[in-house]
């Protein structure tokens, strides 16, 4: 007997453009599976399905090889960050303070 589908949307957004596909999987279908069965690649044919990171509805998920979907979920595909936050956070922070303290001496 055939297992049951249920429907989810994937997801994936560039700065200049964004896909979202609606798909049937079979109930028991992981994160990773669903990105793969997407067909996303040939929207995007740079992206590389097998190493994206991959998150639900916002929520990046650690092992996406394992979560299973429910009906109804969300998978977004995630792009690699261009920079660290925490490093960005660091460079503004000091900038802030050596403009405040360029400041203070004027």
């Amino acid at each position: 007997m055939d297992k049951p589908s249920i429907a989810i949307e994937v997801v994936y957004a560039l700065a200049e453009r964004q896909k979202l596909l609606r798909l049937s999987v079979p109930a028991g279908t992981t994160v990773r599976e669903a990105a793969l069965r997407s067909g996303m690649q040939q929207f995007f044919p740079e992206l590389d399905l097998s190493q994206a990171p991959l998150g639900i509805f916002g929520k990046a998920v650690g092992k996406p090889e394992e979560r299973v979907l429910e009906e109804g979920e969300r998978v977004e595909i995630y792009r690699p960050l261009i920079a660290d936050p925490k490093e960005v956070r660091k460079q503004r922070a000091a900038k802030a303070k050596a403009k405040e303290e360029g400041e203070e001496s004027s």
